[in-house]
């Protein structure tokens, strides 16, 4: 006989939906948990394991799913497998020839050469908004970013593939502070007027506020950049990713970066703690009534799983609400 105690509580398995007025009616979440989530574990996640929870995000309805890096080892060793993994996701019967259109970040154009031996379509760039940044994490000045870049983008264009550029540091920068506006909007333009055909403006540290993330979506206004060319990238090392969305939902940028179960952080920055997790946006958006086309299910299932990969809990709160008793094993 099913007593009450085995039937699955109605209430906490799905929030309320309460639309608000201005809002978008569907956004795009761009998964970044494969490579921004990964690239910091000290401890290397097999290829295998990597390859299923690319799978697995793909299948969970996810659009875009940034698989990797091609990235010098040394900098990120994490992330050594690249060409491995695109080539076991190639061989896979779901994906097969799909998994060349999963975005892989490019640091330069031997990364790009990569990219382009592999026959992947879609590439990104990594830039910074502040000196001091560009120099531990590229080793290059503001203005020599933009030098190494522009070769690898119009050769990116020329092959027919689609550039996105982030830009890090964009609401402060652990070593030099606050950022100001006109400076992030600087380093953005130049980005896009390489050729770029999304700007993910990212907040390394985690310490942006919803005010912010208005502030600077207007600054990027006024300087001729809608938010329809934006996407937001936020850290929840403060608390405050989820009021950031909001902002930025109400400024109409439909874009946000996202990583499964809050895995993630910057190798390059101490400070830079989880990012938001892909799961507590998507209970969010439900709430809000926002079309996204991602099954939580399959996303909890999915992270509870590569926490256990990983040997420890998962640090996104819908995950460690949901994640118990929706646990499956990989496909």
């Amino acid at each position: 006989m099913t007593t009450a105690a085995d039937r699955e509580p109605a209430i906490g398995r799905l929030p309320m939906t309460v639309p608000a007025p201005g809002l978008p009616e569907r956004v795009t979440i761009y998964e970044v948990g494969p490579r921004d989530g990964l690239q910091n574990e000290k401890a290397l996640v097999p290829t295998d394991v990597k390859a299923a929870f690319v799978r697995r995000l793909v299948a969970a309805g996810l659009p875009a799913v940034e698989a990797t890096s091609f990235v010098h080892p040394r900098w990120v060793p994490q992330l050594a497998d690249a060409a491995d993994l695109v080539a076991l996701l190639e061989s896979d019967d779901q994906l097969g020839e799909r998994a060349r259109d999963l975005p892989v970040l490019v640091p330069n154009e031997r990364g790009l050469d990569r990219a382009l031996e592999l026959g992947m379509r879609h590439v990104a760039i990594f830039g910074s908004a502040t000196e001091t940044f560009a120099s531990k994490n590229l080793n290059r000045t503001l203005a020599g970013q933009m030098e190494m870049f522009e070769p690898t983008v119009a050769r990116a264009r020329g092959a027919g593939l689609d550039v996105r550029a982030y830009v890090s540091m964009c609401f402060g920068d652990p070593w030099e502070g606050a950022v100001p506006l006109e400076q992030v909007v600087t380093a953005g333009r130049q980005l896009l007027d390489l050729g770029a055909s999304q700007l993910s403006l990212g907040d390394t540290i985690g310490v942006g506020t919803a005010g912010h993330v208005t502030a600077l979506v207007e600054a990027f206004a006024a300087a001729g950049v809608g938010p329809d060319r934006l996407a937001l990238h936020f850290h929840d090392t403060y608390g405050q990713a989820l009021s950031n969305v909001q902002a930025g939902l109400r400024a109409g940028v439909t874009t946000y970066d996202a990583s499964a179960g809050g895995l993630g952080g910057c190798p390059y920055a101490v400070s830079a703690t989880g990012n938001l997790a892909t799961e507590d946006l998507v209970w969010l958006l439900d709430g809000l009534g926002i079309e996204h086309g991602v099954d939580l299910d399959a996303l909890v299932a999915t992270s509870t799983w590569m926490a256990g990969e990983l040997g420890r809990p998962s640090p996104s709160a819908v995950v460690r609400a949901l994640g118990g008793d929706r646990a499956q094993s990989p496909a």
